[in-house]
């Protein structure tokens, strides 16, 4: 990354109310200018007209944005596509689709940009998949999947969709269910955009698997419990396919109850050798080294978010700082990463943005 470019962030936020939410006084997407010399976040712009747009994914190419809207008692979520203006970031509303479910939880993008996927964690179709036109808005859905099945707690009554990515060869579709405690695998058929079933991966029983994230080298994978405030770790073959569980560790310190916090983001550093998890409750971010070859986690400290209910936070594309949302606070809170240790240095920098949960940043220039 060169002097020259600059790094954009959007932020999704919730606009609507919900019985699970404390905060909904977002007004749509925002958009800030980061500075790289002090972590400060400077107001862009805004993107009005979008409900709740909850989670947001980047195409690969940096010049398409799509937003989920979740709102509670709609029929159906819908996902949204937005041009990136390549001098100033601001958002072109392109078009949007149904995703088929409701309460659309998660959005992202494959690997050459031809399909968007979204998940939904309500009702209806578990997970979606939209072709993705020429100039980048989102075609009627290709094909969707609804899975069946439960899980041990109450509220995991029946399927509930939360994530869903690509693996980094972009052959296979891996969606974390909440619901079921289970990583199901899907082949991605490219000519029509169809979700081949393929295989399941169980993970412990009332964890609540919420997140997943792909070490860069593509051999391991991680997935972060809601309810029981852990990450599991996963190694993966790409040639088959396959996951397999390789261990967890906890998320919170040694003394802290999980019924009192609730896993939520987890995230990657671009160099692999250190990967973060979101509590909210506890309002900190547990850090993790990763070890080299194996893929294993030690849980080196935890970080206190300075807000509450750290529900999403994000990278930026030099591994130098981490940006958290503190989604009932109002805030989110500049981190600078440590590159030896992989801990985290507050910057002091702090933005007040309503209900923000979704981070996403953006290289232009």
């Amino acid at each position: 990354m060169t002097q020259a470019q600059r790094l954009l962030l959007y932020v999704g936020t919730y606009t609507r109310p919900a019985p699970y939410l404390k905060t909904h006084s977002g007004q749509g997407i925002y958009l800030y200018s980061f500075d790289r010399a002090t972590g400060a976040l400077t107001p862009v712009s805004e993107t009005h007209g979008i409900d709740s747009p909850s989670y947001l994914a980047i195409s690969r190419d940096q010049q398409r944005l799509y937003a989920v809207s979740e709102v509670w008692l709609w029929p159906e979520g819908t996902i949204t596509a937005y041009a990136i203006d390549q001098q100033t970031g601001a958002l072109t509303y392109i078009n949007r689709q149904s995703t088929r479910g409701t309460v659309t939880a998660y959005a992202s993008v494959d690997q050459a940009d031809h399909f968007a996927f979204a998940a939904n964690y309500w009702d209806g179709e578990t997970v979606a998949v939209f072709p993705l036109r020429a100039d980048g808005g989102v075609l009627p859905a290709s094909d969707s999947v609804r899975h069946v099945g439960r899980g041990p707690k109450p509220a995991q009554d029946k399927s509930h969709g939360h994530c869903i990515v690509t693996d980094p060869t972009n052959r296979w579709v891996h969606v974390v269910d909440l619901g079921l405690d289970q990583v199901v695998t899907y082949q991605l058929h490219h000519q029509y955009g169809r979700l081949i079933p393929h295989g399941t991966t169980q993970l412990e029983a009332g964890m609540g698997a919420r997140h997943m994230v792909f070490h860069p080298n593509g051999q391991s994978a991680y997935v972060i419990g809601e309810w029981n405030s852990s990450i599991t770790a996963l190694t993966f073959n790409a040639e088959t396919g396959g996951l397999m569980p390789l261990h967890s560790v906890p998320t919170l310190p040694e003394g802290v109850s999980a019924e009192t916090s609730y896993g939520s983001d987890i995230q990657i550093h671009p160099s692999g050798k250190f990967l973060y998890g979101g509590n909210r409750g506890h309002d900190s971010l547990v850090i993790c080294a990763v070890e080299e070859g194996t893929g294993r986690l030690t849980v080196i400290g935890h970080q206190s978010t300075q807000g509450n209910f750290p529900r999403n936070f994000v990278i930026d594309p030099t591994g130098m700082y981490l940006l958290v949302g503190n989604q009932n606070s109002d805030t989110i809170v500049s981190f600078r990463i440590d590159q030896q240790t992989g801990l985290l240095e507050p910057t002091g920098q702090v933005a007040n943005v309503p209900a923000p949960v979704c981070l996403k940043f953006v290289t232009l220039g």
